[in-house]
């Protein structure tokens, strides 16, 4: 079995028993070696092994070519301890011949903290070496600073972070849950959506000063992060965000509403929706990689959209790489005549036809990418493995984009 949390059940693993043989035959039993000490539940051909009765079954018979199912289950207790822990035992089938075969059980456990529902109405801070697991989401009230600091958050399923007032995250990861694998050579913490069906963090209409430092959002749901509409001021921060990371969204990644945004030295990889997407407000964007090679559709969104529906203030790009699977992964719309719509890229590679109308003057010692280039897409990059669901966005030493991007 794979990593699973103290006190939380795992998934239903589940092999089969065959009898290749010509004559039918009979298990005169089979056992838990460890009886009900361990935390492993196992249901043979449908009999629990009742721990009331030893975690034993007795006189089962395989016909001949026949088999049966066997499925298996681990709860772990909670030991109060710092690192995962292995759990084994031993699942004994006794023939009547008195030969016994052995299949091997074996987990490690890990203990968490397990938080519900959390609402914070003051300022608090979140720090732990041990995991984190949060049920139900986290709530930061208007008028209280969440601090999250040195920590892995892992949620289930549903809600992400609701921000009313302010959020402060330096060392933070943020994914989901589940700690197995969905095929032997894919962990689920590579697939997309596991949780924040309803959004990563969600920052509201009264939330600013808002900042995120170190800190990764992977495999959310709808959103990575959101900020909503309000009033623009063009000397208050919304949203800082340096060397952040937010992967493999099921949904866009960041989207920023009529808002003052900073994104410095930040990756926003592989999304369903858009990797970025500014509708209006300010956005100082410096050494940012913005790759759009999202495995799971063809219908994927553009790695960076900006439009005025809101008026845009300022797009500003500097040093950056904007690229991806598709021939266009930049787009602009400004369908809004009366709005501002204001932006400049400098020294940066874009993956778009080269702007060689009135516009060009916005475009200053940049890098036109084609996919006619011998060096394109996801060629700039260490690693892009489609079939593993590994990706390494590091520049390539072969890159034509050096000093570009947020490794440089």
């Amino acid at each position: 079995m794979d990593t699973i949390f103290s006190n939380v059940g795992s998934r239903t693993y589940d092999f089969w028993v065959y009898n290749y043989s010509s004559d039918g035959l009979r298990l005169k039993s089979v056992r838990l070696k460890q009886g009900n000490q361990t935390g492993f539940r196992v249901n043979v051909d449908g009999f629990y092994l009742d721990n009331t009765y030893g975690s034993v079954i007795t006189d089962l018979e395989i016909r001949k070519n026949d088999s049966i199912r066997v499925f298996v289950e681990l709860t772990p207790s909670e030991k109060d301890e710092m690192e995962p822990r292995l759990i084994e035992d031993q699942l004994v089938f006794k023939l009547e011949s008195g030969v016994e075969q052995i299949v091997p059980l074996q987990a490690y456990a890990w203990d968490a903290l397990q938080l519900h529902d959390i609402v914070i109405s003051s300022d608090s801070l979140i720090e732990s070496q041990r995991p984190i697991v949060i049920y139900g989401g986290i709530q930061v009230d208007s008028a209280a600073t969440l601090t999250i600091k040195n920590t892995t958050l892992y949620f289930h399923e549903g809600k992400g972070i609701d921000v009313y007032g302010r959020l402060l995250t330096n060392g933070v990861v943020l994914r989901g849950d589940r700690l197995d694998h969905m095929f032997d050579y894919l962990p689920y913490d590579r697939i997309s959506g596991q949780w924040g069906t309803q959004g990563g963090i969600l920052f509201h209409q009264s939330s600013t000063g808002n900042v995120l430092k170190d800190t990764e959002i992977r495999n959310a749901g709808k959103f990575g992060i959101r900020c909503d509409s309000a009033a623009f001021d063009a000397n208050i921060l919304r949203l800082d965000m340096e060397r952040c990371i937010i992967h493999n969204c099921k949904g866009i990644g960041l989207v920023a509403f009529n808002s003052n945004i900073r994104l410095h030295d930040c990756q926003f990889s592989n999304t369903q929706g858009d990797c970025v997407s500014i509708i209006g407000g300010f956005a100082d964007m410096k050494h940012c990689t913005l790759a759009q090679f999202y495995p799971f559709t063809g219908g994927r969104g553009a790695a960076l959209r900006f439009s005025n529906l809101m008026p845009l203030y300022g797009l500003v790009c500097d040093s950056s790489i904007v690229t991806g699977y598709d021939e266009d992964v930049v787009m602009g719309m400004a369908p809004d005549t009366l709005n501002a719509f204001d932006y400049r890229f400098s020294a940066s590679l874009l993956r778009t036809p080269k702007v060689e109308t009135e516009d060009s003057l916005r475009f200053v010692n940049m890098i036109w990418e084609t996919p006619k280039d011998s060096i394109q897409g996801k060629l700039h990059f260490k690693l892009v493995d489609e079939k593993n669901l590994k990706y390494d966005f590091h520049l390539d030493s072969l890159s034509t984009a050096q000093g570009l991007g947020c490794y440089y």
